[in-house]
């Protein structure tokens, strides 16, 4: 019915072209002694595979054949070419940027990449829809087969690689497996809990290398690293554990955290906190007078997991182990890069934010190839207090010290125990306050703030006035605002300091400080390219006074993200001569050209310290599917220094191995070789499994694939596992189809995050064996495998005819099947006699509904009283003939 339905369509449609045709001039034909006309149009659904593409072409059987209209058939496919009749030509390119496309009908010509050929006469028809274009030309520029079906009305496309059209209809697909309904709530869906236990052994993450360093003067010695992480349960507390080494293999650090984090709120019980930890911890920045800072101590909070520490910047800090680097995105910008410094850890300190929502993205490179990503939203605005809510924090820290430090660390920062904690109350819908008192010690001396905001919401902007006193003299006062106006993101902060008053947050010796900030985008052509600008003015107790202004763009070519920074400064003394101004340049880039991968910076001094200053880029590219290439080159002006590194990565299932050597322009010269893999206790059954992915620093699913026979979605003892089936975790497949136990490994989940863990169903060899929900969701802790069973059942069929009042067949609209827990788990297009058929429906029972917008264009209830059941003794049911209730209206009075 269908394919009936389809026809008569095409029909309709044909017999509209057709009726054009005739009111509209026919051009004479590019080729001789052939003119359109209608009993020779067509209408063409095209199909690649199983997939339908686009809305359908037009064409006409030529005497040479077959040709298709060529607007049509770049709609179709959604080629980027642009087709100027006005001129003759089209441009742009076919299904990759690599096979640039030129069509020039005034010379002739046709050229894709650096060939060229003349057009032939059968090539291109002139008719009344446009260009017409034979199927056997179409094939060879687009490098497809195209076969005109005209008894079935199709035009079939082949190839030997999968289109991008291809692939997008794949990725829908896959998203519909996994979330069926656009309004996809993950509360709604079955829920995998794992419950803490007092113990559980620790998934652990090992690098370690060894090598041989000679510098430019001196001799040549050997060096042995590592760097252990692990991660598991005890006392009913997640704990991570992070071992390192100096160079010659002696421990140097050992960091311990004991935590517990919920985003729900329900920890501690009347203390509904978010997060607390004991051990490795990092306490937040207070409003004016204290800096956000690690170290060993204890800290409790009920603050949202992603919320900043001030309202207008906030600062990352994170693992980063020795060989790794750390790039910073904010909207898709890059906006820092940290390099590994050996002790362990990436900061990014006082990130500004924009107002509305901050996409924060920290991520990850490894030497062996790695790409960890860490994904935060962070939203400033109106309602970033909820009303009548109260956020807290507490905590005490000896600041700057691991739990175990190896030798002599007493030239670290932040030393000295630092207590504190902090509150901030939402009083309606746009205003907020919050207060903190925190004791630190700040280069030798002790101070201790108390410290008051008031955050007000006024237009589309945000307004903060925070004021901090020092018990031991001195106070300071600062306001701050976010705003947008229009496409511009608005930022502006004042700051003054009063009888002596230090703040880690800003510079040693400072009076007064004064920012103005401006982000937007520059709109050229269909390209947004961001930029922002922001001064600041300081003055300082000493009298003197400097102007700072920097301007940033950011763009992407070619899937290089890139990003200019421009710093200009003037410093003004109060006696003697002023230095001469400072302007300097720098430039970062990141992102693929083909299948390479780059990375890197360069520095210029364009006024006082003028010159060259620096530059690195990272290069890194796959040899085949296991194996990757790295080199680096770099260049230190002011020592005259450049270097070069290469390296090799070879990805086993076990382990990672790395190779690299290193040279440089002075003599120096190093080699090393290292070693990556994790390992974890197995979750189907004893001892441990090996793996090279991060198992310690990411969540994991132990998934069973089973039939569930008798449906009650509990496994049984009798009931048989299935094998090679994929698993979906979220929009994206994750690991391998499950193997002859039915089991398999999902790695690699951001923690603390739910997603849903389901069934790709076409991965399935029996149609009638299906899902027997969507899936569950779990939400992974790190280094921890949460056991996920997913029952399959056998499928069926519900068919029936839908009537209105009257027993006129009610066609074309949208039917929805549900579930018991009321789920829409398929639905169907009504066809045009009122047939409706969902297949591949699992056992179980149901109810059905008319779309909601369907439902009021047609004027009847959507709810439907009528039930099915499937089971093995009815795994087909026809309700027959459904009549709909009409609409409730109520009448309009005069």
């Amino acid at each position: 019915m269908t394919s009936f339905l389809s026809r008569l369509c095409r029909g309709f449609i044909a017999l509209a072209l057709a009726t054009g045709a005739l009111l509209a001039p026919v051009v004479p034909a590019f080729a001789a002694g052939w003119k359109a006309n209608d009993d020779d149009q067509l209408l063409l659904d095209v199909r690649v595979g199983r997939y339908r593409v686009g809305d359908g072409v037009r064409g006409y059987q030529t005497d040479a054949g077959t040709c298709i209209d060529f607007a049509d058939l770049i709609i179709a496919f959604d080629l980027p070419v642009r087709l100027d009749k006005k001129s003759r030509r089209a441009t742009g390119w076919l299904f990759e940027e690599s096979r640039t496309f030129t069509l020039d009908r005034e010379a002739n010509r046709v050229q894709i990449m650096n060939k060229s050929s003349a057009l032939t006469a059968s090539d291109i028809y002139d008719t009344p829809e446009g260009w017409c274009v034979d199927s056997k030309a179409l094939s060879r520029w687009l490098e497809v087969t195209l076969t005109p079906d005209l008894s079935d009305a199709l035009l079939v496309v082949k190839a030997d690689r999968k289109l991008p059209f291809e692939m997008a209809e794949e990725r829908k697909e896959r998203a519909a497996k996994v979330r069926p309904a656009a309004t996809f709530d993950l509360r709604t869906l079955p829920q995998a809990k794992d419950a803490y236990r007092f113990w559980r052994t620790p998934s652990v993450d090992v690098v370690a290398s060894t090598g041989f360093t000679k510098e430019a003067q001196g001799s040549g010695k050997f060096n042995a690293r590592y760097d252990i992480f692990a991660s598991g349960e005890v006392a009913g507390a997640s704990f991570d554990a992070r071992l390192s080494s100096n160079e010659k293999g002696v421990p140097e650090s050992f960091r311990v955290r004991a935590y517990r984090t919920s985003a729900e709120g329900d920890l501690l019980g009347p203390f509904k906190a978010t997060h607390f930890g004991v051990g490795d911890v990092n306490l937040p920045a207070s409003f004016v007078g204290s800096q956000s800072t690690p170290g060993r101590g204890l800290f409790v909070t009920n603050r949202p997991l992603s919320r900043p520490d001030n309202f207008d910047r906030t600062s990352f800090r994170g693992e980063l182990p020795d060989g790794w680097d750390a790039e910073l995105y904010r909207n898709d910008q890059l906006i820092g890069y940290f390099q590994s410094r050996g002790d362990g850890r990436y900061e990014f300190l006082d990130v500004p934010l924009l107002y509305g929502q901050n996409r924060m993205e920290v991520v990850l490179y490894g030497p062996q190839g790695q790409i960890k990503r860490d994904v935060r939203m962070i939203p400033v605005g109106a309602n970033s207090i909820p009303p009548r809510e109260t956020y807290y924090w507490a905590g005490v820290q000896d600041a700057g010290r691991d739990l175990f430090n190896f030798g002599d660390s007493d030239d670290r920062p932040y030393n000295g125990l630092r207590a504190g904690f902090g509150v901030e109350r939402g009083l309606d819908a746009k205003t907020s306050i919050g207060a903190s008192a925190i004791s630190s010690i700040y280069e030798g001396r002790r101070d201790s703030y108390a410290e008051a905001m008031i955050r007000r919401a006024v237009g589309p902007t945000l307004i903060e006035v925070a004021g901090a006193a020092n018990i031991d003299g001195g106070y300071a006062i600062r306001g701050q605002m976010l705003g947008q106006f229009g496409q511009a993101m608005v930022g502006a902060q004042s700051l003054w300091l009063f009888g002596g008053f230090r703040s880690e947050q800003y510079l040693p010796g400072l009076r007064a400080e004064h920012m103005l900030s401006v982000d937007h985008s520059l709109k050229i052509g269909n390209k947004s390219i961001p930029y922002g600008v922001s001064a600041t003015y300081r003055e300082w107790l000493s009298g003197n006074s400097s102007l700072e202004a920097k301007a940033r763009i950011s763009f992407n070519i070619n899937n290089i993200n890139a990003s200019t920074d421009l710093i200009w400064e003037q410093m003004k003394f109060a006696f003697g001569t002023d230095p001469p101004q400072k302007l300097d340049a720098l430039l970062r880039l990141s992102g693929r050209v083909g299948g390479l991968r780059l990375r890197g910076e360069a520095r210029f001094g364009l006024m006082g310290d003028s010159g060259f200053k620096e530059s690195r880029i990272t290069g890194e590219w796959r040899a085949d599917d296991k194996a990757n290439w790295r080199a680096e080159l770099g260049y230190d002006a002011l020592n005259k220094r450049g270097r070069a590194t290469f390296g090799y990565t070879r990805h086993f299932d076990k382990f990672a191995l790395t190779g690299q050597v290193m040279g440089a322009t002075d003599g120096a010269v190093a080699a090393q070789l290292s070693v990556a893999f994790s390992m974890g206790p197995n979750p189907h059954g004893k001892g441990f499994h090996i793996s090279s992915e991060k198992l310690a620093s990411s969540g994991q699913a132990a998934v069973l694939v089973y039939q569930d026979l008798n449906a009650d979605g509990a496994r049984q003892s009798n009931e048989p596992v299935e094998k090679a089936v994929e698993i979906t975790a979220g929009l994206n497949g994750r690991g391998k189809a499950t193997d002859d136990r039915g089991q398999t490994i999902i790695g690699g989940l951001e923690p603390y995050k739910p997603i849903l863990i389901g069934i790709d169903a076409g991965s399935l060899p029996d149609p009638y064996v299906q899902p027997a929900n969507s899936g569950m969701v779990v939400t992974p802790r790190p280094g921890v495998p949460i056991i996920v069973e997913l029952p399959l059942v056998s499928a069926g069929e519900i068919s029936g005819y839908l009537l209105k009042e009257g027993g006129k067949a009610l066609n074309g609209v949208d039917l929805e099947l549900l579930d018991k827990a009321g789920r829409v788990v398929k639905t169907t297009r009504v066809e045009y006699d009122g047939f409706f058929l969902f297949e591949s429906v699992p056992y179980g029972q149901y109810r059905l509904r008319v779309g909601a917008v369907a439902a009021g264009i047609v004027g009847v209830q959507p709810e439907i009283s009528v039930a099915a059941a499937l089971d093995r003794k009815s795994p087909t049911v026809d309700l027959g003939q459904i009549l709909l209730k009409p609409s409730q209206r109520i009448a309009a009075s005069n």
